[in-house]
Parts: structure tokens; C-alpha cells; sequence
């Protein structure tokens, strides 16, 4: 799940192995420490270079939309995964009509 913070990251010239680990840390602590559940809402400033509460921030992010994503992804590779038949693309020969062995098939020589 560190895939799309570590693009995000890297995309915004940021050093990712260090932005990254500050924030698997505050969302490790969000999850064992209980005077710090609120660190649960840590995200990524960009902008800054450093992590940030998003929720204070006013940055929030519907529910509904990652489900919606995850349920269709999730039918696109259960399609894939059904298709029972080898799809083969016709490829042309790559043949010389005028090569010898053409030649001396043809009775040209």
C-alpha cells in the first residue's frame, strides 16, 4: 500500500525513503500508542516536504470512491482471468517472394 505515497514522492522531487518512513511511523503509532490515535489522519505536504495532519488540512478523501475503484478493478481482473480462449494475432509471413528457395519452388530456376 506504500506503492502510491512513494510515486506521489518521487514525482514531487522529495527524498521518498525518508518521507515515507515518517509516515508508516505516525501511522504505526496512530495504531499502537492510544493517546496518539488522532495520527491516524497523517498524510503527505508535498508542497513542504514534510508530513502534515490532512484532516486539519482540510483535506479529506471520499470512501465511497476507493471502494467503487476497488470493486472495479477487482471485476476487470476477475474478467481477464475468465477468458478461457488464446486470443492469437495473425502474423504475417515474413517470407521473401523473391528469395531462392521461392524461386526454385516455383520452377523460376
Amino acid at each position: 500500500m506504500l506503492v502510491i505515497p512513494k510515486t506521489l514522492v518521487v514525482n514531487a522531487a522529495k527524498d521518498s525513503t525518508e518521507l515515507v518512513a515518517k509516515l508508516r511511523a505516525f501511522h504505526n503509532a496512530s495504531q499502537t500508542i492510544e493517546a496518539k490515535k488522532n495520527f491516524k489522519w497523517i498524510g503527505l505536504d508535498l508542497e513542504h516536504g514534510k508530513c502534515r495532519d490532512n484532516k486539519e488540512a482540510g483535506v479529506l478523501e471520499p470512501e465511497m470512491s476507493k471502494v467503487k475503484s476497488l470493486k472495479f478493478a477487482t471485476e476487470a481482473a476477475i474478467t481477464i482471468l475468465r477468458i478461457d480462449d488464446m486470443i492469437k494475432i495473425y502474423q504475417p509471413s515474413k517470407e521473401d517472394p523473391n528469395s531462392y528457395a521461392n524461386a526454385v519452388a516455383q520452377g523460376r530456376l
